[in-house]
């Protein structure tokens, strides 16, 4: 099937034609024919947003919420036809996918009303007879360029607060699950006006940086790698650009002596394999306090051993396939390296033989590491966890610390003065007790050093998209005594 740009309510081909393939990770056969776009692409996108903005920013909030709840009711009556496609183009378990649905849907109610309640504050005045407003607005044209692991879901993560702010936006989905946002657009955003969300499909280079350089989009959000972040930042701040990015991540696990091995092997299990260990957040590395590690890494390789590989819309699957051949020879790379340092496979560490055809890659536990391997210290985006003897909460903090990242970590302990003094120290934005991965919507999301800049989740979202304006009122009208000439005359 050939798909279109979304383009000022319109579908549109790509200027000069160009199309690549859209693929199934299950079956690797190919579903689709998506638009290769460039520039000029990019540019009639912006132009239909910039063209839009007047009108959708001059709505009040409460008219922009009464559309965001149509996006949001759109979304769950096509569950299911979406869900399916995420599942086909790249290899989510569809009863994961559905989540995703109802999660982008719950991010629409919640911006649409926080919006109306956030426009603004009055400050304390420095005189008598002033006022001092602070006022919200919006930036303009807001580019998002959407990651493939979590589409719909991530998608409403920017998409959600942007529009609520008054923004209006063009959308440049991952080449690997476009299909999903294109479904999206067609099914739930029939009822917004036309120019306010734009949907352009193609690569970064091509269509991602057209989008980052255009002189007329002044903010960008990002989900993705450092090394793409890095690269955005660096064109963006040609123009001074506001960015907002959520980056890569190495998310230890520390497991306390103190825990139920069973219940922390079941959480740490999950944790780095659901989707595959496509999440920016997925358990990476865990350090376990070695009077209780032979227990804990046997109980996490016979979890890893139990997970259920398969048809994604099969339900007793638990784990897809990797969402292309690009991600299983990433992981395939990952552990050969890993092997080759020194690493042991305690159980998968190879493509899965399951399946004749399909990117599947078995759950994987390594022991025996050493801190400056590469499977410690650089993502691996992949069903990998490497497992580390601790000693103490205090050598758990500084190995935590010790990496470049800092997006995500979780502590399974039952000593709140251990899983707070780990929370204080240890340099994430997010910090989880007993439970990995777990997010609120109503809280900020967000890495530190080089996982990101910006937070997604809560007011701090809105933040991001929106420019402070203060305005001064003296009512007080008469002649001031600093100004030069009359000093005090009324």
């Amino acid at each position: 099937m050939i798909y279109k740009n979304f383009i000022n309510n319109r579908w549109s081909d790509a200027e000069f034609g160009k199309t690549f393939d859209g693929v199934n990770p299950f079956t690797e056969e190919i579903i689709a024919q998506i638009p290769a776009s460039s520039e000029p692409d990019i540019n009639n996108a912006v132009r239909a947003a910039q063209a839009a903005f007047k009108d959708w920013s001059g709505l009040t909030a409460g008219e922009r919420r009464d559309f965001l709840r149509s996006l949001a009711n759109n979304s769950r009556q096509h569950a299911e036809t979406l869900a399916k496609t995420i599942s086909s183009e790249m290899g989510k378990p569809f009863k994961d996918a559905l989540t995703e649905i109802d999660d982008l849907a719950e991010y629409l109610e919640y911006y649409s009303e926080l919006a109306r309640d956030q426009v603004g504050r009055l400050v304390a005045p420095v005189d008598q007879k002033s006022m001092s407003l602070v006022q919200y607005e919006p930036y303009g044209v807001v580019g998002c360029i959407i990651p493939w692991n979590y589409p719909l879901s991530l998608m409403g993560w920017k998409l959600a607060p942007a529009l609520a702010a008054g923004n209006t936006i063009v959308m440049k989905p991952s080449e690997v699950s476009s299909l999903s946002i294109l479904h999206w657009v067609e099914l739930a955003a029939r009822e917004m006006p036309p120019g306010v969300i734009n949907v352009v499909t193609g690569f970064g280079q091509e269509a991602g940086e057209t989008l980052v350089k255009h002189p007329h989009v002044p903010i960008i959000t990002f989900t993705g790698s450092v090394r793409t972040g890095k690269r955005i930042a660096r064109l963006a701040a040609e123009n001074l650009k506001k960015v907002s990015l959520e980056l890569g991540g190495k998310d230890p696990v520390i497991v306390c002596d103190d825990v139920d091995v069973e219940i922390a092997a079941r959480g740490t299990c999950w944790g780095g394999f659901v989707n595959a260990g496509q999440v920016c957040t997925s358990v990476e590395r865990v350090y376990v306090y070695e009077n209780v590690a032979k227990k804990f890494t046997d109980a996490l390789v016979e979890e890893a051993k139990k997970v259920k590989i398969g048809d994604p819309m099969d339900d007793a699957t638990d784990v897809g396939p990797m969402a292309s051949m690009a991600q299983l020879n990433n992981a395939i790379e990952k552990v050969n390296l890993a092997k080759e340092q020194g690493c042991r496979v305690l159980t998968g560490g190879k493509r899965s033989d399951k399946y004749i055809k399909g990117y599947f890659f078995e759950p994987t536990v390594f022991d025996k590491i050493k801190d400056e391997m590469d499977i410690v210290t650089e993502e691996s985006f992949s069903p990998i966890i490497p497992v580390q003897k601790i000693h103490s909460m205090n050598e758990a903090i500084e190995m935590a610390n010790s990496t470049k990242y800092g997006l995500g970590c979780t502590v399974f302990t039952k000593d709140i003065e251990r899983a707070l003094t780990a929370a204080n120290k240890i340099k994430s934005g997010t910090i989880c007790i007993n439970n990995p991965l777990m997010e609120n919507i109503a809280a900020p999301f967000g890495g530190m050093k080089q996982s990101g800049i910006g937070r997604e989740h809560g007011i701090e979202a809105l933040e991001e998209f929106r420019e402070v304006k203060h305005i001064f009122i003296d009512y007080d009208y008469r002649n001031k005594s600093w100004w030069f000439g009359d000093k005090g005359g009324q």
